[in-house]
C-alpha cells in the first residue's frame, strides 16, 4: 500500500505594502511587535487631571461668599434718625467735656436752697402759660388752681422764690403745661422725633409748641421779657440748673443695657405720653415734674 504524498501547503500571501501604508487604523509593521505583544506591559500611572473651573462654578463661589445684609429701617417715629445720632453724638462730647463739669460745679457751688429758689422763680413765671392752657383743655378748675398758685407764690413766696402753695393749708402742687400739651391733649400726634442742639430731645409738635409758650411772656407782658440779656441769662441759668438736675437720670440711662440715644429718646417720649395721658384722664398717676426729663443738651 502506498503512502499518500503530503499535500503542498500553500505559500502565506504577502501583505500588499501599499494597502497597509493607506489604511489609517492599521499600524506599520514592526519586527519587535510580535514579542512585545506577548510580553506583559507594567501599568502605567495616569496622573490624576486637573480640576477644570469653569466660569460657572466661580460664579456660584463667588455668588457663596456673598452675603446681603439689608439696612436697618428707622424707627417710624424718628424718620432722620441718623442726623439725630449725630447731633446727639456732637452734643455728648460737648457735655462731657463742658456742659456737664460746669453745670455740677454750679450745683456744688450753690447750696440748694439758692438753686431751689432760682428754680421756683423761673417756674412761677410760666404759671401764666399753664392757666391759659388749662383753659383751652376747657379744665376752669385746674386753671383756678394754677391762678392761685400764682398769686400766692408771687405774694406770700417772695415773687415765687419759695413754693409756698404746694404746701399746707393751700396744698396747690405744680402742673405743667403748655402749647404743646393741648395738642396732644386734642389728639395732634407728636409727630418725628428731633434731638436739637440748646434743646435736647423733642419733637415736632412740642417744638411748635414750646416756641408760641415762649412768646406768650414777651407779647403779653413786654419787659424784662423782650430784653436779649434776660432771654439769655434765663437760658442758661436754667439750662444749668436742669442739666444737674437731671445727672442722675442721665448717668443711668447711659450706663443701662440699651444704646443711650434710644434710651434717651424712648424715655423722653414715653414720659410726655404720660403726661398728655393724665391730662386726659387715662391714668391716675401724677404726671413727673418737668425737669425729670431735661429739655437742655443731655
Amino acid at each position: 500500500m502506498l503512502a499518500s504524498a503530503p499535500a503542498e501547503m500553500p505559500a502565506p500571501q504577502q501583505a500588499n505594502p501599499s494597502s497597509v501604508a493607506s489604511s489609517p487604523e492599521t499600524p506599520a509593521s514592526d519586527p519587535d511587535s510580535t514579542d512585545s505583544a506577548q510580553q506583559p506591559t507594567a501599568p502605567t500611572a495616569v496622573p490624576d487631571a486637573a480640576p477644570q473651573h469653569t466660569p460657572t462654578d466661580g460664579a456660584q463661589q463667588e455668588q457663596a461668599g456673598i452675603v446681603v445684609t439689608a439696612k436697618p429701617r428707622p424707627d417710624p417715629g424718628d424718620p432722620v434718625e441718623a442726623v439725630n445720632e449725630a447731633t446727639f453724638s456732637a452734643v455728648q462730647s460737648v457735655d462731657t467735656a463742658f456742659v456737664g463739669p460746669v453745670a455740677m460745679t454750679y450745683k456744688s457751688a450753690l447750696p440748694n436752697p439758692v438753686r431751689s429758689g432760682v428754680r421756683n422763680f423761673f417756674n412761677n413765671l410760666q404759671e401764666p402759660i399753664v392757666f391759659l392752657n388749662f383753659l383751652l383743655q376747657l379744665k376752669p378748675g385746674k386753671a383756678a388752681e394754677t391762678l392761685g398758685r400764682f398769686t400766692v407764690n408771687s405774694t406770700v413766696g417772695v415773687a415765687g422764690l419759695v413754693d409756698i402753695a404746694k404746701k399746707k393749708p393751700f396744698s396747690l402742687p405744680r402742673r405743667p403745661n403748655g402749647l404743646a400739651y393741648t395738642l396732644g391733649y386734642y389728639g395732634v400726634k407728636p409727630g418725628p422725633y428731633l434731638f436739637l442742639p440748646l434743646i435736647g430731645p423733642t419733637t415736632v409738635r412740642d417744638l411748635f409748641g414750646r416756641w408760641v409758650d415762649l412768646l406768650v411772656l414777651p407779647v403779653g407782658v413786654g419787659k424784662p421779657f423782650t430784653d436779649p440779656i434776660y432771654g439769655a441769662s434765663a437760658l442758661v441759668v436754667r439750662s444749668l440748673d436742669d442739666r444737674a438736675e437731671a445727672d442722675e437720670r442721665l448717668r443711668k440711662l447711659r450706663e443701662g443695657p440699651k444704646d443711650h440715644y434710644k434710651a434717651l429718646r424712648d424715655d423722653y417720649l414715653e414720659t410726655r405720653q404720660a403726661e398728655i395721658d393724665a391730662l386726659r384722664g387715662l391714668k391716675k398717676t401724677q404726671p413727673p415734674a418737668e425737669n425729670d426729663v431735661p429739655t437742655a443738651p443731655a
